[in-house]
């Protein structure tokens, strides 16, 4: 009840405060920007690659961090790099944007349900993060420089 009467007493102060202000001393309003707000920021992700999918008969074996077309003529399939033992890399092949993993109940696959893919990092030129162990930062780059985890990037020109 104390409470309440004295939250009844700080209302009307305040209350008053603001009907004795003359119209000068009131606090002006906020303007509204005609402008729309800024987009955000989209994350720029290091871990995209476009890999051929002409099927297990085709054997061009592109991976390349460019949308475009495969040595066989046909449109690369983009994927995100889950996992990269050695010079191989696991893929995930879901939707654009799709950032899930490997799936800790089937190792095939990743947490969306889509088959992971192999493919080697063999003598595409390509610089990508080999930290090992539980690092995840699957970096990928067409150019020499450090992990999101800090490491060197590494090549595999054989």
């Amino acid at each position: 009840m104390k409470n309440l009467y004295v939250l009844s007493v700080v209302a009307c102060l305040a209350l008053v405060a603001g009907c004795g202000a003359s119209p000068s001393e009131t606090p002006a309003t906020t303007e509204v920007s005609a402008e729309p707000a800024a987009a955000p920021v989209e994350e720029v992700r290091h871990d995209v690659v476009y890999t051929c999918a002409c099927g297990d008969d085709c054997d061009c074996a592109s991976v390349t961090i460019e949308p475009g077309n495969c040595a066989c003529g046909n449109e690369l399939q983009s994927a995100h790099v889950v996992k990269v033992v050695e010079n191989e890399a696991l893929l995930c092949t879901c939707e654009a944007g799709c950032t899930c993993e490997i799936n800790a109940e089937d190792e095939t696959k990743c947490t969306c349900g889509s088959d992971l893919k192999r493919v080697s990092f063999e003598g595409t030129g390509l610089y990508y993060c080999n930290c090992g162990g539980s690092c995840t930062c699957n970096h990928v780059s067409a150019e020499a420089g450090k992990c999101g985890c800090g490491m060197d990037l590494v090549t595999s020109t054989t």
